[in-house]
């Protein structure tokens, strides 16, 4: 029991958990409400994900890159100012 305490692997198992259920809540926030919001203001009408222009014969979508970028940037904060604001960054360090 020492072993778990003493490496944390419950705090690692209880984040990986939260990490899977912060990642689908902030997915859901980005395609539902942030991607129409700025959709509208970028011409795109039907959201974000459906920005694409053509080069060449390729069909780039950079709409989507775009969304997955705010994605990404939201679970970032989430998890930073999450390890912060509950001290989880001073739990490993001896005294």
């Amino acid at each position: 029991m020492e072993f778990i305490r003493e490496r944390g692997v419950v705090g690692l198992a209880v984040g990986f958990i939260l990490g899977g259920a912060i990642s689908k809540l902030v997915a859901s926030l980005v395609t539902d409400v942030i991607n129409p919001i700025v959709g509208i203001f970028l011409g795109a009408a039907e959201g974000l994900t459906a920005a694409t222009f053509s080069l060449g014969g390729a069909e780039i979508q950079w709409g989507s890159f775009v969304n997955t970028m705010i994605d990404f940037l939201i679970v970032a904060l989430v998890v930073y100012f999450g390890v912060k604001l509950l001290k989880l960054d001073k739990l490993d360090k001896k005294n």
